[in-house]
């Protein structure tokens, strides 16, 4: 059973805005931290970066505790909004590896390598087919999820709208959120999860 109340996550020892000093608050120092937090809360406020936000929605979505409202807070920005703002749910973007993305996804070459060899297709249509610089991937808060482009440099070329993009490619490297994979990769995916999260603000 859910319970009525709001708490603060915070991720590093973040000072805390004012409008957030009245609530119960757990430091987030690993998975089961964040696991316990989460327990029985209708409201979870994360004070940290736009990671530390994906990793919180990875253990809702593993744990199956997508009910629970998020807001993030980065600094001083948005904490009156976390508390009083309404949540409304919104597509929840992960890739095969059961990690959740919020901010946007990079495929880029392997290392020593000047472009990505292979194929991307958004749902049914063909993103690219041959070689490029880069792909970027991005979710979206309405439906079908999320979208994606090829990327060079500071020029984009159009965007693809879907609910899932496939990757096949001699090798990549995959960047989730502004952190790099451990290995370069021959498959990537990253689909609109079977249920959305519920976002404040």
């Amino acid at each position: 059973m859910i319970s009525t109340e709001v708490i603060v996550l915070r991720f590093g020892g973040r000072r805390l805005p004012r409008a957030l000093a009245a609530l119960p608050c757990r430091e987030a120092d690993g998975m089961r931290a964040i696991d316990a937090a989460i327990r029985d809360v209708r409201r979870v406020v994360v004070a940290g970066s736009p990671t530390d936000l994906a990793s919180v929605l990875t253990r809702l979505m593993r744990t199956e505790s997508l009910d629970v409202e998020v807001a993030h807070v980065d600094g001083r920005r948005g904490a009156r909004r976390a508390v009083n703002g309404v949540a409304r749910r919104v597509p929840l973007i992960r890739d095969e590896t059961a990690t959740v993305l919020v901010g946007a996804a990079l495929w880029l070459p392997p290392e020593g390598c000047a472009v990505i060899r292979g194929e991307t297709v958004v749902d049914d249509a063909v993103l690219f087919d041959g070689a490029v610089g880069a792909v970027r991937i991005e979710p979206t808060t309405a439906l079908p999820g999320l979208r994606a482009t090829v990327s060079a440099g500071r020029l984009r070329r159009r965007w693809l709208a879907g609910r899932a993009v496939q990757l096949g490619t001699t090798g990549a490297r995959v960047v989730r959120d502004g952190v790099e994979g451990p290995r370069e990769v021959k498959r990537s995916t990253f689909y609109r999860h079977t249920t959305g999260w519920l976002r404040v603000g």
